[in-house]
This record gives C-alpha cells, structure tokens and sequence, in this order.
C-alpha cells in the first residue's frame, strides 16, 4: 500500500507538469556539473590552407581532464563571428569532423571539433574505442564518470565558456552540431544550455524508452557491445536482454529512457532554433521512436515559434549523414545565424 501511495504522488506530479518531468533541465545539470577549475586555455597556431586559418586548442574541463579541440575560421575576418561546433560519433575523433568544419568556415563560421571522452587525443589505452568501452565498464562499477553521453555534454557546455572569453566570437551565435553518439550529445547539450542558439543534431534523436518496450534497443547498445558484454558477465546474466539494458543505462546514463529522453529533452530546446535528422531505416534510432520524440517537440514549437524545427527524415537510410543532408544542415545555420 505505502508503495502505491508513492507511485499515485509521483504520477500527480507527472500530471501537474504538463505529462513532462518537472525539471529535466536542472536535474541533469547538477547530473554531470563537476567542480570548478580554471579554463586555463592552450592554444598553437597552425599552418593557414586555403584561405582558411586554423589552430589547436585545449582547455580544462574539471581535474585531470583537458580537451583538445580544433577551430577553423575564414582568414581577414575582423570582428565577432558566429561558431559551429562539431561532435563526432562513436569511435571517431575531432579529425572526422575537419572536412565539414572547413565547409563551415567557407561559409563564413568559425568551426570548432574537440575530442570526445575517451576518444581521439583522449584516449588514454591508445586503443581507440576499447578505451571508451573500459570506462564505461568502469562507470558501471563504481559511481563517478559518465563517459557515455553524459561527461562530453558538459566538456561542450564548458566549451562554450571558452568560446566566450574569445574575442573573435560572437558568444550570441554559437550552433552545435552532432552526428550519432554525437547527435544524442547535441540534443542533449542544446536542451540544458540555452546558450546554444542552434541545434542539429544528426542520426541521434531518439527514444530510448521506446526502444526497450518494443525490443528495437540492440543498435544503440551495439556502439558500445563490449561494455555492456562485460557488464552483464560481471551481473552474472548469460543472455543480454532489455531488463538488463534497463539496469546497465540506470548506471551508466541514468534517467536516458525517462527525464532524459528524446521527448523529455527535445522540446526544452524551443523556441531555438531545431533541425532534427534522422534515416528512415537507421537500427540505432527506430523511427518510431524518433516521430514521438518529433511530437513532442513539435507540440513545444507549435506554440510559439512552428517554423524553427524541422523533422528532416532520410529515405532509404540507414546510420548515415547523407551530402544532401549535411547541406541541409550548413544551410539551418545560414538562415539563422547568419554569418
């Protein structure tokens, strides 16, 4: 009985807010906030190319972790200019994200690509993706990191405090932009920053929640199969399934299937600004769940700002960013951050 009476509160809770989670925004915030430390930012010039100036930078994002980043900017560019960061997926780095970052600046943006946790320069093993897998078994273990989203959201948020000492950036138009694991960050970092005027982000939005009902979870988890494999070996479970996939993201990516899902998160971003691309036949974002995360923020949008998101939903697509879509999303920045 006593157990009833909570879940009665927490369901009226639920319904006062609106059907969303009371706080989502806040809530993560203190989530993945660490202690205060010094940007104490490091940056080397580098060979100009074709008209285009770029620089490597790094800067501290809590104790023991420094992000290195990338920053390509039209050369002659007097004064404040609007900035596009770029996130890279699973296994990637900030040098798979050069070439669009040059088509940025070609258009008149400054671009900026840093490393994900445990990935490019970050990578600790020199194991590329084996690194990331280990420190998310970590996480698994014990509580502190999380290295799968959540930990990279706030490096981008302290990104953004960096980009505002710079004195060639106009802190008032920064877009973000990210491609699979780093889709989900952009959503994600877009929803609790509102200082991220422009969000695209690409092959990420989802619905978590969706995916565990409807047995549709395997191509997200798959990313990251090794730590999940060695998270259920150590839980004793032969045979991965969607009751465990519950209790490894409890763990790991707590609240990723309820406050901290597609459509919890989605609609936090309005009235900016929201290009949303996805693949019609993509097994790590069912489209399913992406058109509820699309409703929800559709319904956000639709009462105040209806033109500023935009579902765009590749045909015959699976986990790609297809040419046309990539222009697409040059394009979302162009009209609204107007370079």
């Amino acid at each position: 009985m006593k157990r009833f009476h909570v879940l009665l509160v927490a369901a009226l809770c639920l319904l006062a807010a609106g059907g969303t989670y009371a706080n989502p925004r806040s809530d993560f915030q203190k989530l993945v906030r660490r202690p205060h430390v010094s940007l104490a930012p490091q940056v080397e010039e580098m060979p100009n190319t074709n008209g285009l100036v770029q620089f490597h930078f790094s800067f501290a994002t809590e104790k023991d972790q420094r992000v290195p980043g990338i920053l390509i900017a039209p050369t002659n560019s007097p004064g404040r200019r609007p900035v596009v960061i770029a996130l890279h997926g699973t296994g990637g780095s900030k040098a798979n994200m050069t070439a669009l970052c040059r088509k940025l600046a070609t258009n008149g943006f400054i671009a900026v690509a840093i490393d994900g946790r445990y990935h490019g320069e970050r990578t600790k093993t020199g194991a590329g993706p084996s690194g990331y897998n280990a420190a998310i078994v970590r996480a698994w273990r014990e509580p502190g990191e999380h290295p799968f989203y959540y930990d990279t959201v706030w490096d981008v948020m302290r990104l953004v405090d960096y980009l505002k000492t710079r004195k060639d950036v106009d802190a008032k138009r920064i877009g973000l932009l990210g491609i699979s694991k780093g889709g989900i960050e952009t959503y994600l970092a877009a929803a609790v920053d509102k200082r991220i005027a422009v969000a695209v982000p690409c092959i990420g939005v989802q619905n978590f929640r969706w995916g565990l009902e409807n047995d549709a979870w395997q191509g997200r988890v798959k990313t990251i199969q090794a730590a999940v494999d060695a998270a259920a070996k150590d839980a004793g479970v032969s045979q991965v399934d969607a009751p465990f996939v519950r209790r490894f993201y409890d763990r790991v990516v707590p609240g990723i299937y309820d406050k901290f899902d597609g459509p919890a998160m989605l609609p936090l971003i309005a009235p900016r600004p929201l290009l949303v691309i996805n693949g019609d036949s993509d097994p790590n974002t069912p489209l399913p769940g992406v058109k509820e995360c699309a409703a929800a923020a559709q319904r956000a949008y639709s009462r105040s700002a209806p033109d500023r998101f935009v579902l765009r939903i590749q045909e015959n697509t699976a986990h790609q960013v297809r040419p046309e879509s990539e222009r697409a999303a040059i394009d979302w920045f162009v009209k609204w951050l107007k370079p």
